[in-house]
């Protein structure tokens, strides 16, 4: 599991990350490696050793949040994010990309965040699964979050199992 802060846990315990509620559901070995912070330039800096050192069947991507926030050119995100895809496959692992919400004060406010567009062009693009809306449907109750852009443990096992339930529809996680 490729991210930031979503991915590492923030405003949770280690153990309530959304990776370690899924290793728990599928019976997989996760392998949690978000960092929070991280833009999709630095998640790209750092995928090669970890596909090298993981060889992973499967890599759950979720990052650009944080280039939304500090305004990274789309096109810049946009870039990385496909680059990581190819580089994921090119490795032999299946690509799983997750879409995060399009920074919106007024949306955060009245409870009703949406996917930033470039996920879904990018994943019908590069052929990858979407994991379309999770974060979003988490980030816009306030009842899941820890602090405003976080989640606490009921948001993450929330967005853990429903990741979950996408992964077997998808025929990616067993029945």
């Amino acid at each position: 599991a490729l991210g930031d802060s979503l991915t590492f846990g923030t405003g949770t315990a280690a153990e309530a990350a959304y990776p370690a509620r899924l290793a728990e559901l599928t019976g997989w070995k996760l392998v949690n490696a978000g960092v929070p912070g991280n833009t999709s330039a630095q998640a790209r800096e750092r995928l090669p050793p970890l596909l090298a050192e993981h060889a992973p069947k499967l890599v759950l991507l979720s990052i650009g949040g944080n280039d939304f926030l500090r305004q990274v050119p789309e096109g810049e995100t946009r870039a990385n994010i496909a680059a990581m895809l190819d580089e994921i496959r090119t490795a032999g692992a299946q690509p799983v990309l997750i879409a995060v919400p399009r920074p919106a004060v007024m949306a955060a406010l009245l409870r009703s965040l949406d996917d930033h567009p470039l996920y879904e062009a990018l994943a019908e693009e590069r052929r990858v699964p979407l994991y379309a809306a999770g974060w979003a449907k988490v980030l816009s109750d306030p009842a899941l979050k820890s602090d405003q852009i976080h989640a606490n443990a009921a948001g993450y096992e929330r967005f853990a199992r429903e990741l979950h339930t996408f992964l077997r529809e998808a025929g990616i996680a067993p029945r």
